[in-house]
């Protein structure tokens, strides 16, 4: 065997994968067909449960220059309409605006430093899979060659060979009437005011939130550090040929009714002028067959409206990463590889109910005028606004349900001691964590691979955390039935074997 993982693509979702297999003891392989790393602006930042995860694992500061813990932000949209957060008691919507090429330098470093070997200019160009592992074909700079891997995931994108070559289904529906435009483009200064953008003839425009009108969409984003852009949805047909800015200035000047002028903004950095027809919304009928897997893009993909797609596809590879490492590692329970399906897949086909409907929500149209009217008077109500902001975030995840509420919900930031939950789970191993005033749960017999904490809390609470942050266990005090619940989880999650705390 010549590898425990190979992981095909290294955008953000495979150079995570590696990282997190990293941590786990298992240096795995990246290959990636491109010879550089792609420098054309895509992704604008994070959304959701994601970042919180990043923190994590110590890489939160890292992407957004700033110290301390991330912080909820204030306001957010749904379907182009205004997400009233302030109503929220908690408020789960975190935001990092980083460029993705950003996210994947930082990802790209983190993979390396824990041992990761990433080969670019290799492409994959099949594989055949036993009981034992893959033998994955190569073509590379030197020519086509082989390796031998124990387990192949694929983290290549919408248009995955690895889940090609697997058989694997995609089924969904394509829609080619909206036409998206992007560029590079400055707005006059003089209509900058507080932050927002008024426009003349048409009211405050806010900064990077999308704005929907009877002809379309438009956002406006005033990237600090980089050069700033213009972004129109169309329901037309677009001319042909290359994109012009001149087409960017009119179609803005159609779905806003008033002429905006734009102009190419001076400066440095990367220029965008792009016309994108169409989209999909797909989910991957398995993300498994047999030794391959099928994480981010290459297992799901649908509109970018709400920003959903690396969150869904980095905690995919969160969820895996730590599970993939358990069996390469031996000591995985019995059916543990099996939860990443059956946990992953119905939250992508929740993330792609919530992006068509967002999608309904910005057409064009009488009709969708008045449903929009409606679903603002549910936007007032804070009951509503939590549902949904849960729902794009990804706090509603439950994997399973157990006797207390927390079990199978993301673990809450508690501070153990003087030292933030957080700052425990950057190894990416399991974690006790025993905040009850007589600390009975600490002296439990675990794995050897799962780390234990007391210490006092603001909350007297216990909690066996798996390595993705989702909670196995809990308890608010010492009985009998709380030990055994214990026990159990141990003996689900993490094989309680070698044993390495004395026996209470």
């Amino acid at each position: 065997m010549d590898t425990d993982v190979v992981i095909a693509g290294a955008g953000p979702n495979g150079l995570m994968l590696a990282s997190e297999l990293g941590l786990a003891g298992v240096r795995p392989i990246v290959l990636e067909r491109l010879p550089e790393r792609n420098t054309v602006p895509r992704a604008n930042g994070l959304v959701g449960q994601v970042v919180r995860m990043l923190d994590r694992r110590g890489l939160y500061e890292r992407l957004s220059s700033t110290p301390g813990a991330p912080r909820p932000t204030p306001g957010y949209v749904f379907g182009a309409m205004p997400l009233h957060l302030e109503l929220l008691a908690e408020n789960p919507i975190y935001t990092l605006p980083v460029p993705q090429a950003r996210i994947e330098e930082v990802l790209q470093e983190r993979a390396l430093e824990v041992g990761a070997e990433l080969r670019r200019g290799h492409e994959l160009l099949g594989f055949t899979q036993d009981a034992d592992g893959a033998a994955v074909s190569l073509s590379g700079p030197d020519g086509e060659y082989q390796l031998r891997t124990r387990y192949l995931v694929g983290a290549d994108g919408a248009h995955s060979q690895t889940r090609k070559q697997a058989g694997i289904d995609f089924p969904g529906v394509t829609n080619d009437s909206m036409v998206s435009r992007t560029g590079s483009a400055s707005v006059p200064p003089e209509w900058v005011e507080g932050g927002m953008l008024k426009i003349p003839g048409y009211g405050a425009v806010p900064p990077f939130l999308h704005q929907r009108t009877e002809r379309g969409l438009f956002v406006w984003a005033p990237f600090p550090g980089r050069l700033p852009a213009i972004n129109t949805g169309e329901w037309d047909t677009p001319p042909d040929g290359e994109m012009t800015f001149e087409e960017l200035q009119a179609s803005v000047d159609r779905v806003l009714g008033v002429h905006l002028p734009l102009a190419v903004p001076t400066g440095d950095g990367v220029r965008q002028l792009r016309r994108v027809v169409g989209g999909n919304s797909r989910l991957a009928s398995s993300f498994r067959s047999g030794r391959v897997f099928l994480v981010g893009d290459a297992a799901h993909v649908h509109s970018a409206i709400g920003g959903p797609g690396l969150n869904l596809g980095l905690q995919d590879v969160v969820n895996l990463g730590w599970k993939l490492a358990a069996e390469v590692r031996g000591w995985a329970p019995p059916g543990l590889l099996d939860t990443y399906e059956a946990e992953r897949r119905p939250v992508g086909e929740r993330v792609l109910m919530l992006a068509q409907a967002q999608s309904a929500l910005v057409a064009p149209g009488n009709d969708v005028t008045a449903l929009r009217k409606l679903f603002a008077e549910f936007l007032n109500d804070s009951g509503n606004v939590q549902r949904i902001a849960d729902l794009m975030s990804g706090a509603d995840i439950r994997y399973a349900a157990g006797a207390h509420p927390l079990v199978g919900r993301w673990a809450p930031d508690l501070q153990v001691g003087d030292v933030r939950l957080a700052d425990l789970m950057r190894s990416a191993r399991p974690l006790l964590v025993d905040l009850t005033p007589s600390g009975a749960f600490a002296g439990t017999r675990v794995p050897q691979q799962v780390d234990v904490h007391s210490g006092q809390g603001e909350q007297t609470l216990a909690l066996l955390i798996r390595p993705d942050g989702y909670v196995a266990w809990a308890a608010e005090q010492d009985g009998d039935a709380e030990r055994d619940g214990l026990r159990e989880a141990l003996e689900q999650w993490f094989q309680p074997r070698p044993l390495t705390s004395a026996t209470r």
